[in-house]
């Protein structure tokens, strides 16, 4: 089973943009289908988007349309997230995914989950 992990989170200020990658720890992410999700402490997780790995389509949540925007290097393995404009409310741990085989994708069944890196926005 492969490992991911996130990267690029930290501090950023309102309004500047911020890029979070996720990779493989071991062996190539090539996952069906991949997404970001987010979660503050004592609150779900929520999804955040998507992205169809073999042809590069993208959704989002309607909070997400227009401000973050996901991304993928196919042959490279890697997962981008970025976010346009951030705002004190989008302080949180950020988490990439990737659901293994289509049908896991098409029932938004992920199994492949990366520890989180988390954002904090002042602002």
């Amino acid at each position: 089973q492969v490992r991911v992990k996130e990267t690029g989170g930290g501090l950023v200020q309102a309004g500047n943009s911020l890029t979070l990658s996720c990779t493989a720890q071991s062996g190539t992410f090539s996952p069906y289908g991949a997404s970001w999700w987010r979660q503050v402490p004592g609150k779900e997780r929520e999804f955040v988007g998507t992205i169809d790995w073999g042809n590069g389509g993208t959704w989002y949540a309607d909070s997400a349309w227009g401000r973050f925007r996901i991304s993928r290097d196919k042959a490279g393995g890697i997962l981008w997230l970025l976010f346009n404009n951030p705002q004190p409310e989008d302080t949180a741990v950020y988490y990439c995914a990737g659901a293994s085989t289509a049908e896991n994708y098409y029932s938004r069944r992920y199994d492949i989950w990366g520890q989180g890196t988390q954002v904090t926005v002042s602002p």
